[in-house]
């Protein structure tokens, strides 16, 4: 270990890099000693992150020291659990630490969320860190550390296969407060898109419940929700991973009628996204006679609204180009 490494130890009266994990797991899960886990929680991050210039075998060696022995007293647990009770700056350390904790390889294999994966207490109270009662500070660490979890393909699959810490996210995105419901959009998108072929399957077995919930976004009060959520929905149809989704999702009437609506919608940015999302629908060769009804009934309405479509974005040569591609395949409906 380093000089550094042995101050530091030395300074909060550790002997060895598991002898500070222990004393930091006693005294967080005392609960009284606020300012000696302050220092504790302190210690053990310049730990773990070691000084600039450190050796890599041996900072690597270190970490696993504190590593194994952090899965051996629960320590992940503590601090998502203790974290709420910490000051600002203890706080911040704790997410530090569980960052660096998550990001850890070993090989070919990630042991942290090995170990989270048969404790997933630790994604309840991450999840759950969104839920009301929680001030707006703890609500954005756990989302951090949620999504570092979420990171790992292991730990997303638990999640999106348990209702109960996947469907809230559907009333956790729609928080009043904006910064709150931001960063769980943020965690909700990493959720259906970080691993293709993993949201791919899952959202092929669970179509019918995800995308009823889904409209329910779409059609929120919530401006920057209706938002983000119609943008998802573009991105994640337009994913060719996603083929077999987008496909049912464009053969579905209801969609259609959701998306031509929004393209009236009074935001610009709502009409844009809607847009994006609509122009698949027509781009699609094999349209059911029920969708090429609709687009024949309106066909004249739909092509002279298009062409005063948005015209303050033409300069946009990408968005012009797929405007008038869009007019033209409707013109030619027959």
């Amino acid at each position: 270990m380093s000089a550094a490494g042995k101050e530091l130890l030395k300074s909060v009266k550790a002997k060895t890099p598991q002898d500070l994990v222990v004393k930091t797991v006693k005294t967080l899960s005392a609960g009284k000693k606020k300012e000696e886990a302050g220092k504790l929680l302190a210690a053990l991050k310049d730990l773990l992150y070691g000084p600039v210039g450190a050796a890599e075998q041996a900072q690597a060696e270190l970490v696993s020291l504190v590593a194994n022995e952090a899965y051996e007293r629960d320590l992940l647990y503590i601090l998502v659990t203790k974290i709420s009770t910490l000051d600002f700056e203890a706080k911040k350390d704790c997410v530090a630490i569980f960052t660096k904790l998550m990001r850890r390889e070993y090989g070919t294999r990630a042991p942290t969320a090995e170990h989270v994966s048969t404790r997933v207490e630790i994604l309840e109270v991450l999840v759950h860190g969104y839920d009301d009662g929680n001030t707006q500070v703890d609500a954005l660490n756990s989302g951090i550390m949620l999504r570092e979890c979420i990171k790992q393909q292991a730990l997303a699959k638990i999640i999106l296969n348990d209702a109960k810490l996947f469907d809230p996210f559907f009333d956790y995105v729609q928080k009043p407060t904006f910064d709150i419901a931001a960063d769980a959009f943020s965690s909700f998108k990493e959720l259906l898109s970080g691993h293709k072929i993993l949201c791919a399957t899952f959202l092929e077995e669970k179509y019918d419940t995800v995308f009823e919930k889904y409209e329910g976004l779409l059609m929120s009060a919530n401006y920057v929700t209706k938002r983000q959520s119609l943008k998802l929905l573009g991105e994640l149809l337009l994913d060719r991973a996603n083929f077999s989704i987008m496909t049912k999702f464009i053969g579905d009437h209801k969609n259609l009628k959701i998306m031509m609506n929004m393209l009236r919608d009074p935001s610009k940015n709502i009409q844009f996204e809607a847009f994006h999302v609509f122009k698949v629908f027509v781009a699609n060769p094999n349209k059911s006679a029920t969708i090429m009804g609709i687009l024949l009934k309106n066909k004249e309405a739909l092509v002279g609204f298009l062409k005063g479509f948005q015209k303050g974005r033409e300069e946009d040569e990408q968005f012009a180009e797929e405007k008038s591609y869009l007019i033209k395949q409707i013109e030619e409906l027959k």
